[in-house]
């Protein structure tokens, strides 16, 4: 069956970045959640990106995972690889100062892992007459795998910045963006591409 050419782009863009906080261990502890190699290094390509979206009048939407410190927001989230982690008021739970929040920025926070579930994410993207959701952030596999498919069944086009998102570890990093490729068909994509793509909306 042939599958309709879809743009990069379709309609109105939205910059989602997810879950890009201080977090990892202080020096000495074991962080209690994995990061794969290169982690840090995808995180960084991200603050371009902010920046070029801005530029070229792209919404850009902030998340921050955030628990209460008596742990009752967890639910089942510590039953598997992960311990406590990212908790009010902790210095690593606060969003990377790198990214530059503004304080009329949209930054919403999460305490489950899909940037949908029980957040105020659908309203606002109606209100920006959101189409196309470009994700950018962490865990490839966890937060925005989770992300990309309620979009999807919301019928936004997604699109996932490969080389500005990281995982768990490199195996379900990559098992993550082929079941994304797998919903839609060229949403793998490149933050070359994505800046090129931005800027070509303002010419």
């Amino acid at each position: 069956m042939s599958q309709q050419q879809r743009q990069l782009i379709e309609g109105r863009p939205v910059l989602v970045v997810i879950d890009i906080q201080g977090g990892g261990a202080a020096e000495g502890e074991e962080s209690a959640i994995p990061f794969m190699p290169g982690y840090a290094e995808a995180m960084d390509r991200v603050p371009a990106l902010v920046a070029r979206a801005r530029e070229c009048g792209v919404p850009v939407v902030f998340f921050q995972e955030a628990h209460r410190r008596d742990l009752v927001d967890f639910g089942r989230e510590l039953d598997g690889a992960e311990g406590v982690h990212l908790l009010e008021g902790d210095p690593g739970t606060e969003i990377a100062a790198a990214l530059g929040v503004r304080p009329d920025d949209y930054v919403i926070r999460k305490r489950r892992y899909s940037c949908f579930f029980g957040t105020e994410l659908e309203i606002l993207l109606k209100g920006l007459r959101a189409e196309t959701l470009l994700m950018v952030g962490g865990h490839t596999d966890v937060c925005v795998h989770y992300t990309f498919v309620d979009a999807h069944q919301h019928d936004y086009f997604c699109r996932v910045v490969e080389d500005c998102v990281a995982g768990s570890g490199l195996e379900a990093h990559e098992a993550a963006l082929r079941a994304m490729e797998y919903l839609q068909t060229g949403a793998r994509r490149s933050s070359e591409e994505v800046m090129t793509a931005f800027a070509d909306l303002v010419r």
